[in-house]
């Protein structure tokens, strides 16, 4: 009875109160044995629908790069536009999220789409001391919807209105996605990891760069394959202080040069839009807040500082942005692999 009352006002004064997020956390994990017994699953769910409130308001807050595999690099990005959450009776999360994004494949180079879905997880965690993994398992899918909006190779939309070969992609690459779930994995500071599928508890997802332990809140970790006059718009992020930048640190393969650019949100929202709207990549909407080219082969590792705001990293792999005017060839599709960590932190 004493463990519920503490977990109730504390979860009670986080609502109202910047940094108690953590409070609750920070006493369960003095009782990590009596939280993760099996017969204390209701006590655990209980505990999880304090933040079911702002399950919605984090999911939007980020786009959700998209893989065929877990250790390839992201060919594409979903940005959610719509979501609703409720608890069920029996327990479960009931979450139905619309919105669009981008692919690339072989066949069809850039296919943009439309995607909605309705899924039912499984929620339950684990405590590993004071670090709490968050496991939301895929139970069911109830509804998912794809629609392909734009597709670059010309020959391929054409066939894609007698057989809609860019739909079959793409409703097994939403099929593949949704039914992986998610670990949300929570520190005592209240950062936050994520990994595709079950994270064991102990254990970490796979990323390319070890950012363990650092000051600086880490946004994205992976690796994403950009082919030639294509772009990855990486957010939005936000900068929710002042005196704060976005600490990015990145490998670039598989071409010479390619380009590093912000944008704020108004100009990152309509440049989003109309990469999805369009089969080919036109310019940019607006002015970069920031511009830099990377090398092959150098790491290249820069603060960027920040007003608050929200924003678009844009990695560039076209020649009608930036400084890089990579060239075309038809036969010899280069693709600019990027390997990088996109951080939060103060501004040097």
């Amino acid at each position: 009875m004493r463990l519920r009352t503490i977990i109730l006002l504390c979860g009670i004064t986080a609502s109202s109160t910047t940094g108690c997020t953590s409070c609750a956390q920070s006493y369960i994990g003095l009782m990590p044995g009596t939280i993760n017994d099996p017969a204390n699953r209701t006590l655990r769910r209980e505990i999880l629908s304090f933040g079911i409130g702002r399950f919605c308001t984090e999911l939007m807050k980020h786009s959700a790069p998209l893989k065929l595999a877990d250790d390839q690099p992201a060919i594409g990005r979903f940005f959610p536009m719509t979501c609703t959450a409720k608890e069920l009776t029996n327990g479960d999360l009931l979450v139905s999220l619309g919105g669009d994004g981008y692919a690339w494949t072989n066949i069809s180079k850039k296919v943009s789409f439309d995607m909605n879905g309705t899924i039912e997880y499984d929620q339950d965690f684990q405590l590993d001391g004071s670090t709490m993994y968050a496991y939301f398992r895929t139970k069911q899918v109830t509804k998912s919807d794809f629609k392909s909006r734009a597709i670059e190779n010309q020959l391929v939309s054409i066939v894609n209105q007698l057989t809609p070969i860019g739909e079959n992609f793409g409703k097994q690459l939403l099929a593949s996605e949704l039914q992986k779930g998610f670990t949300v994995i929570r520190d005592k500071d209240g950062n936050a990891d994520f990994g595709l599928g079950v994270v064991d508890i102990g254990k970490q997802p796979l990323k390319p760069y070890d950012v363990h332990g650092s000051s600086r809140i880490a946004y994205e970790n992976t690796r994403s394959e950009i082919h030639q006059n294509e772009r990855d718009f990486i957010g939005p992020i936000w900068i929710e202080d002042s005196s704060r930048a976005l600490w990015v640190t990145a490998t670039l393969d598989g071409v010479d040069a390619a380009d590093v650019l912000v944008l704020g949100k108004k100009d990152g929202d309509a440049s989003v839009a109309a990469y999805v709207a369009n089969g080919t990549a036109g310019p940019l909407v607006g002015t970069p807040v920031f511009s830099d080219v990377i090398q092959n082969g150098v790491q290249w590792m820069k603060p960027i500082p920040l007003p608050k705001g929200v924003y678009y990293l844009v990695l560039d792999n076209t020649s009608t942005a930036g400084r890089v005017a990579p060239p075309v060839n038809l036969l010899d599709d280069r693709a600019a692999t990027f390997t990088y960590v996109v951080q939060i932190g103060d501004a040097p």
